[in-house]
């Protein structure tokens, strides 16, 4: 079973779940990675944190991968959580935390692929969720002045509604999610937006939604 994810400043990711084992490609425009995770050692039950669905190994600090919220879209999305959730939970509970002894009908794609002893951290830079600050309201309210100014109102009108309520509650943490996942869904929209809102575009990094490496 594949999941295929595409995010417009993370590139794309391809999931594939083979047997026990769950094959993960990831592209963007500075690297590429390719990755087998033999599922049976995974924690069954993942965390949602931002836009992310992490998923880890029991008693360790860091995630293993993650998965982009409704991404391609829910329903797809689910199947596949589903189906990788039923999968470790099935599986018997190896030491390893990477599958090295790959099926054959696999064996000759996995020769090309990175097989770690230890579990790969999928350039996350860190797991700990820092405490939830309250927007800047004056810095919001000029981004929001220069989306008007300078982008189409009706291309990202449901941006501008989610940046009016952070701007009336700049310390509701449910309208600043909110705002992220609008955000996330604006497809070739989010360019421009990161130009004219320079504080959207600060928001966004520090959610991770950003790659931090990209900016070095």
């Amino acid at each position: 079973m594949k999941l295929k994810q595409t995010q417009f400043l993370k590139g794309s990711r391809e999931f594939e779940i083979v047997d026990d084992t769950l094959f993960v490609s990831i592209k963007s425009f500075f690297k590429e990675e390719k990755l087998a995770v033999d599922l049976s050692t995974l924690d069954p039950e993942p965390v949602i944190k931002g836009l992310e669905l992490k998923f880890y190994v029991p008693n360790r600090g860091h995630s293993i991968f993650s998965l982009l919220v409704n991404n391609p879209n829910a329903e797809e999305f689910n199947r596949f959580v589903d189906t990788l959730k039923q999968t470790i939970s099935g599986g018997d509970n190896a030491d390893a935390a990477i599958e090295t002894d790959i099926s054959e009908a696999v064996r000759e794609e996995a020769l090309n692929r990175n097989i770690y002893e230890e579990a790969p951290v999928f350039g996350e830079h860190e797991d700990t969720k820092e405490e939830f600050k309250p927007v800047i309201v004056s810095r919001l309210q000029e981004d929001i002045t220069m989306l008007k100014s300078y982008l189409d109102e009706n291309d990202i009108k449901p941006l501008l509604d989610s940046l009016e309520i952070l701007l009336d509650e700049p310390d509701n943490e449910a309208a600043f999610v909110k705002m992220l996942n609008i955000f996330n869904e604006l497809g070739f929209h989010q360019g421009p937006v990161l130009t004219y809102a320079p504080y959207v575009k600060v928001l966004v990094s520090e959610s991770n939604l950003i790659d931090q490496n990209w900016w070095k």
